[in-house]
């Protein structure tokens, strides 16, 4: 075994133990540290997706040398090493622009704390990514619920509470049907390593045994992880989440972590069930019903807001829309389609976040929408990066955001009886998004005259502080720019981690 092969595992372990460290050290070497392992991750990532794209196999990695039942297993291919590549460059360029953020809200004696749930998420969300059994990925599930949680309410405020409690219990009820379906499926199969359920699963779909047992299974940890990812109508507790918590929190909890729960469905339609069968079952028909719902309404509540950061978390309820309408196509284009989508997503919901941010530090601190007059000109960077993931989100030619539409358009077409109701829901919600996006656009370049007061004050924050939000800023515009422009090898790269992936 080659050593690089070892490294998704020393990973884990790496981010794992980082945390702990955290707590006994300093905030700001706790921070250098939080960096660092992201940093490191990210490069051992890269090899390793490097290693798998030349070797065009994927591999088994067992820990401890014991083989299945006993022993745990992580698998690694083109798809799952892309994932974690991407998921550090996101989770790095969030905690470089909401550093400043976490200095002036976060109290200095619990500074460190909030790295250990940093570096805990990102342990949980790599498990997620790479394992091969599906209690260790129960296990990490929760380890990913509980650090969110932490990333919530660390500013300890009313609103960060009260959103911290209605996440914990909406994910507690998601977690506690995943768990149900996974007992069912132990008891249907004897096993948990997933590929040994897979063997057992269409031994069972060919013999006709077990069907609404196989079923009821199939429906409990979909309707679980949809619960956790907040598809609609389990979103209520989202906007006061993303609305109210730090930055980083907010960027990194839209853009990852129900990107990490959407992920393991796809594990779990892939290489627990099989495509085939869950297709045969009808539970992707309900996905894509409530995925298309979600789609209009997430947008229909962000035009109704006021408040530009609960407007954004609004749209996050739209966009989780587009990855379940794409698995509910029941097609492999569909499903390319929503994993893209994931990765547009995620690298546009954290910039919209961090340039949000930006917005209000030139407008007095207010998330207000009326107050963000002529923001766009008292802070330019983040006026203009605001308007790039605007346009993306909208569909515009050139970013991100453009190509997740055109695929989901593709697939739609590819599909005979859902070939309409996705084209109209696509063409609809496109209009909702222009509609609150372009309309935050023009009132941030609309002038003010009443704003040099807050240009003064604006003016007088140093500008080494805003240098790493506006570096973050930078990075995010170019991978927007990236996967607009360059979306055509990273789509032949899915494609090819979805058939190893299967």
């Amino acid at each position: 075994m080659a050593f690089v092969q070892n490294l998704p595992f020393i990973s884990i372990l790496l981010s794992l133990f980082a945390g702990p460290l955290s707590s006994i050290l300093g905030g700001k070497t706790a921070k250098r540290l939080n960096l660092a392992v992201i940093s490191v991750i990210g490069v051992m990532s890269s090899l390793v997706l490097a290693f798998v794209i030349q070797s065009g196999e994927p591999y088994v990695y067992m820990m401890g040398h014991f083989p299945a039942p006993w022993g745990n297993e992580i698998r690694v291919g083109i798809l799952e090493a892309s994932m974690a590549v991407f998921f550090c460059i996101i989770m790095l360029l969030c905690m470089i622009g909401g550093s400043l953020e976490r200095e002036n809200e976060l109290e200095e004696s619990k500074s460190n704390l909030y790295y250990v749930m940093v570096n805990l998420l990102l342990c949980s969300l790599l498990a997620l990514i790479y394992t091969n059994d599906l209690f260790t990925a129960y296990v990490f599930v929760e380890i990913n619920t509980i650090s969110a949680c932490g990333l919530i309410m660390i500013r300890q405020n009313g609103r960060t509470i009260e959103a911290a409690t209605r996440y914990m219990i909406m994910s507690l009820l998601g977690s506690g049907l995943f768990l149900l379906g996974i007992c069912f499926l132990y008891d249907l199969t004897g096993h948990l390593l997933m590929s040994n359920i897979q063997e057992q699963v269409q031994l069972l779909h060919k013999t006709g045994e077990y069907h609404i047992p196989l079923l009821v299974s199939v429906s409990l940890m979909s309707v679980g992880l949809a619960i956790k990812s907040a598809l609609f109508p389990f979103h209520a507790w989202l906007p006061d989440a993303y609305g109210y918590s730090t930055l980083s929190s907010a960027a990194i909890l839209s853009s990852l972590v129900s990107k990490g729960y959407i992920f393991l469905l796809v594990k779990i339609f892939y290489r627990v069930i099989g495509f085939d069968i869950v297709r045969d079952s009808k539970v992707i028909n309900v996905l894509f019903v409530f995925g298309i719902i979600g789609m209009i309404m997430g947008s229909v509540d962000a035009i109704k807001e006021s408040n530009i950061r609960r407007m954004i978390a609004y749209s996050s309820v739209a966009q989780i829309g587009y990855i379940y309408m794409g698995f509910g196509l029941g097609t492999t284009a569909g499903v390319i389609a929503s994993i893209y989508h994931i990765v547009s997503h995620a690298a546009t919901k954290s910039l919209l976040f961090v340039a949000a941010s930006g917005l209000t530090d030139a407008s007095g601190d207010s998330t207000d929408f009326f107050d963000l007059t002529g923001a766009g000109y008292r802070n330019k960077l983040a006026g203009v990066a605001f308007t790039v993931g605007s346009l993306s989100m909208v569909g515009f030619p050139m970013f991100a955001g453009f190509i997740s539409k055109l695929l989901f358009a593709q697939a739609g077409v590819e599909s005979e009886h859902k070939m309409f109701l996705t084209l109209v829901a696509l063409a609809i919600s496109t209009i909702l998004n222009a509609v609150y996006f372009m309309k935050t656009v023009i009132r941030i370049y609309t002038p003010d005259r009443k704003g040099m007061a807050v240009q003064k004050n604006f003016v007088k924050i140093k500008a080494k502080d805003q240098m790493a939000k506006s570096v973050a800023l930078v990075c995010f515009i170019i991978l927007n720019l990236v996967l607009g422009l360059g979306s055509e090898p990273i789509i032949k790269l899915f494609e090819d981690g979805l058939k190893m992936f299967a």
